[in-house]
């Protein structure tokens, strides 16, 4: 009888088991394009990005900006009344349309979910993401942008 070698936590599979369905099914779709390709895909995500409601125009973004990111991005989480998370983002789409697509890939799969959804996203997610695309420059950015939608979703599950 062989034994099978457990994956390893920075193996897609296993880092793909923890995701949310769309999240898994977009990393699926991105492995298997060419990188031309890879850049339209990321193109048109981020035009799906949702844009920010009036209501966080007048806001000091001070606590909503992602310092580590070399763009600016203000990232507002907002708690439903049925306990569940919704993320808006504020960040130029034409002149960062890498961010927004990470941004509008991630939101699509936890906007609206249990903060447990949130939480769940790998610590590698980012580099999975952007594996064979030549944006590791901007990994550190992204992934600070995923960490803070992880403390929200942190502090809205422990107040539960």
């Amino acid at each position: 009888m062989s034994h099978a070698t457990p994956p390893t936590p920075t193996d897609p599979a296993s880092s793909n088991e923890a995701l949310p369905a769309s999240l898994s099914r977009t990393l699926r779709q991105f492995r298997v394009l060419e990188q031309e390709d890879k850049m339209q895909a990321l193109l048109g995500w981020s035009k799906k990005l949702e844009p920010l409601p009036e209501r966080f125009a007048a806001l000091d973004r001070t606590a909503f900006t992602v310092p580590e990111c070399q763009t600016r991005v203000d990232i507002f989480p907002e708690r439903q009344e049925n306990g569940t998370i919704h993320f808006y983002a504020d960040v130029n789409a034409r002149q960062s349309p890498t961010v927004a697509a990470v941004l509008a890939i991630t939101f699509a799969a936890v906007n609206d979910q249990a903060p447990a959804v949130t939480l769940a996203l790998p610590s590698d997610f980012v580099r999975l993401l952007m594996q064979d695309i030549g944006l590791g420059a901007r990994e550190s950015g992204l992934s600070a942008m995923i960490a803070r939608l992880k403390r929200f979703a942190e502090t809205v599950s422990s107040s539960e």
